[in-house]
Formats: C-alpha cells, sequence, structure tokens
C-alpha cells in the first residue's frame, strides 16, 4: 500500500512538472506575440498606450487566450510540486510547499486582472482618454505588484525543495534571487511606475530567472522516480549547509 501510494505521489509529480514546462511555454509564448507588437513597459506615455491598444486588439486577443490555458498550467504545477514535498515536510512540523502553492495560486488570480484590464483597454483607447488613462493606471500597478505573489511562489517551493534535497542549490538559489528582485519591483512600484528605467529591470530581470526556474522545477518533478526516498536537507536557509543523504534516491 505504501508502495501504491509513493508511485501514485509520484505519478502525480509527473503530471505536475509536465504542467510547469507548459506554463513556462505558455508565458513566454504570450509575451513572443505582445512584445514584438509593441505592448508598452510599466511608466509609458499614455500616448503610446493609446496607440497600442486601440491598433493591436488582435495580439492582445491572442495573449488573453493563453493565459488561462497558463492558469491552469500553473495550478497543476503547484500541486504536483507541493505533492512532491508534502510527505517530507510534514515529518518537519513544515509548510514551505503549502506557502508556494499559495503564491501560485494569489498570482493566477492577480494576473486575471491584468489581462481583464488588457482586455477593456481594447475597448476604451480609441474613443476614450480619460478610461484609457485610469485602466493604464491600475494595469500597471497591478502588475508590478503581482511580484509579490511571484515573491511568495517562489520562497516557499525554492525553500521546500531545498530542505527535503529534491532540488539543487543553485536551482534553490536561482528562485531566492529572482524572489528578492521580484519582491523588491513590488516594494518599489510607486517608483517603478513612475520612472521606470533601471527600476523597471527588477521586475524583468526578476521574470526571467523565475521562467527558468520553473523549467528546472519541472525537469526535477518529471525525473522523479517512483522508489525516490526523501533525503536529508541539501541547504539550510538559516546559511549552514548539511549532508546529503540518497537513501537510494535518485537525481
Amino acid at each position: 500500500m505504501a508502495h501504491q501510494l509513493k508511485s501514485a505521489t509520484t505519478g502525480f509529480a509527473r503530471i505536475g512538472g509536465i504542467a510547469a514546462i507548459g506554463f513556462a511555454a505558455m508565458i513566454v509564448l504570450g509575451n513572443a506575440v505582445m512584445v514584438p507588437a509593441g505592448l508598452p513597459l510599466s511608466g509609458a506615455e499614455i500616448d503610446e498606450v493609446t496607440t497600442f491598444f486601440a491598433t493591436q486588439g488582435t495580439a492582445v486577443g491572442i495573449g488573453s487566450a493563453l493565459a488561462p490555458a497558463g492558469w491552469i498550467l500553473a495550478t497543476l504545477f503547484g500541486a504536483g510540486a507541493l505533492a512532491a514535498l508534502w510527505r517530507s515536510e510534514q515529518g518537519r512540523g513544515e509548510a514551505w510547499s503549502l506557502l508556494g502553492f499559495a503564491g501560485l495560486a494569489l498570482q493566477n488570480v492577480t494576473f486575471a486582472g491584468v489581462v481583464a484590464t488588457r482586455l477593456a483597454l481594447t475597448s476604451t483607447a480609441s474613443h476614450d482618454a480619460s478610461a484609457t488613462t485610469a485602466l493604464w493606471s491600475l494595469h500597471d500597478a497591478v502588475f508590478t505588484l503581482n511580484g509579490t505573489f511571484l515573491a511568495l511562489a517562489l520562497l516557499g517551493l525554492s525553500v521546500g525543495g531545498l530542505r527535503t534535497g529534491m532540488i539543487r542549490p543553485w536551482h534553490g538559489a536561482l528562485g531566492l534571487l529572482s524572489a528578492t528582485l521580484q519582491f523588491a519591483s513590488a516594494m518599489l512600484a510607486h517608483w517603478v511606475i513612475a520612472s521606470g528605467g533601471v527600476l523597471g529591470l527588477l521586475g524583468l530581470a526578476g521574470w526571467l530567472m523565475w521562467v527558468v526556474w520553473i523549467v528546472a522545477y519541472g525537469v526535477v518533478l518529471i525525473r522523479r522516480a517512483p522508489d525516490t526516498a526523501p533525503r536529508t536537507p541539501a541547504y539550510d536557509p538559516a546559511g549552514s549547509v548539511t549532508e546529503i543523504r540518497a537513501e537510494g534516491a535518485t537525481r
């Protein structure tokens, strides 16, 4: 029975791994459609915003069509990571994976607001300047503050993966660095929106790291073997490095 439970957990974790790579593909594809079309950056002038949303409705429509699939895949990824980490965390009385799952769920809800605002802008851009200005200000604020929830997801699943020995130190460090950049961007939202520039690069750099981190996490979940046993932590967030004991596990 225990072996069947472990195999089922591993099977679901692999589904989560495939979903992680699919989620990364969705967000990259969405940006590959909208950025070349001229998607304005946070803090862009309202004339640029008006021109884009008045003329690029198809690009916005394609980006919004991909978003719901991305949210489902992100949720599956979070659930798969939770399934892979939860048994090991329970023994230590920890819940880092739950923290990460909560971050993914919250970023889904928040980014739904971003996509909804973009769709609304395609309706107002050509004939209502005041509504367009207000909607774009709301878009920038929600988009930038979403870094809080990305940071939460990165923190929870990175620390959880490190504490259980499921991910390698470089992978965890990448996640924690990305979380730091995303959270810094969210905290500085007022200045990011007002001036963009170098401050805007904080969120961009963090986002690029986030995509790499997701793909790497997906590969880890896919490669988990059915007989993988919990490992001792490869990394202690308090700063101490502990010995890795493989106990029959494979990477």
